[in-house]
């Protein structure tokens, strides 16, 4: 048994390698688990008492000698492999220039819809995009077979119980006063998926931002100076508002939240149809049934709600008339907005 020790150490010592097999063959052979050191260990037990000590001294001494000698191997083929390929590298080649990316004109958008609200007191929510009917619609007023449900098309996860890809962010607000207690001031900007033909003014998915402020005696007032404010800081201080009554299952009383025509300046275009004004949100005080759906007391607390496409508010503002701009990766359309923050 020592002499196959004396001859193992003598075949590590003289073991050379020239290219990654022989190093791994010299691992198997050696270190790995099933290797001849390995196999001398497990006679380890037909060793003599009297021996024992001296032979698992000079086994342990093989196994550091074999792995010592592996990392000896391995490193001096990493430097001839390195040596070899700066051989092999022509340092007269031209730097290959970094080019600067830019920041998608959606994210643009988004970022400076946050910046605007945060500075209001408003913070930032999310949830989940595959939704469960109580969320996306029963808890917003929504009852089954309700007429309302048919103003959006929607793409079913599952069915009994339903599971739905959201059709709004609204989703978010209803966890959010679920799990919590008012005061709430948040927006949920994210996206939201809807089934229509895509065209170059609607598509099956977008991005909205909606917000949401429930507290004691909040009013329609605060629901129009948050509008106000927001749109004077988007599109500029001479941007005109007003407000159309709507209908919106959710809120009571409702309303369409337009915008005078910024590029026109009033004198009628293709954008604004010629009519002067552009819609940009749909808005409304929280229905007193919404709000007992989450478990808040609609005689106590009241709230407003409101919601806008990102894409809708990105195309006003940079003059984009075809919404599929947005998601075909075309780099021609989005270096147009390269330094634009």
């Amino acid at each position: 048994m020592f002499d196959k020790v004396e001859e193992y150490k003598a075949m590590i010592k003289a073991a050379e390698v020239k290219a990654a097999d022989d190093l791994e063959q010299f691992r198997m052979k050696f270190i790995s688990k099933k290797s001849v050191v390995t196999e001398l260990f497990n006679d380890f037990k037909n060793v003599p008492n009297d021996q024992k000590k001296a032979f698992g001294q000079a086994l342990n001494e093989l196994k550091t000698f074999a792995q010592e000698k592996f990392k000896t191997l391995a490193d001096s083929l990493d430097n001839s492999s390195n040596e070899s390929a700066s051989q092999g590298m022509d340092l007269t080649l031209p730097d290959v220039p970094n080019e600067n990316g830019s920041v998608h004109p959606l994210t643009i958008t988004r970022n400076k819809i946050i910046e605007i609200f945060e500075r209001m007191g408003f913070n930032v929510a999310s949830g989940p995009e595959i939704e469960e009917d109580f969320y996306n619609f029963t808890a917003l007023n929504f009852p089954e077979n309700h007429p309302a449900r048919e103003m959006q098309d929607t793409f079913f996860i599952e069915k009994n119980p339903d599971k739905v890809l959201r059709t709004h962010t609204s989703n978010v607000q209803i966890r959010m006063m679920e799990g919590g207690k008012p005061p709430f001031r948040s927006i949920m900007p994210g996206r939201v998926y809807r089934n229509e033909a895509i065209s170059a003014r609607a598509h099956c998915f977008f991005h909205q931002v909606e917000g949401l402020y429930v507290d004691k005696n909040v009013g329609f007032k605060d629901l129009k100076q948050t509008v106000y404010h927001f749109v004077k800081e988007m599109f500029g201080e001479n941007t005109k508002v007003r407000f159309r009554p709507s209908y919106f299952p959710f809120t009571e009383p409702s309303a369409e939240i337009d915008i005078s025509c910024f590029i026109c300046q009033g004198k009628g275009c293709n954008v604004c149809k010629y009519t002067k004004w552009v819609e940009i949100a749909g808005s409304g005080m929280v229905d007193p049934n919404v709000l007992a759906n989450c478990g808040i007391d609609p005689e106590e607390y009241t709230g407003f709600a409101f919601g806008m496409g990102i894409e809708r508010i990105a195309m006003l503002k940079y003059q984009i008339n075809d919404l599929r701009l947005f998601s075909e990766n075309d780099v021609r359309f989005l270096r147009q907005f390269q330094g634009t923050f």
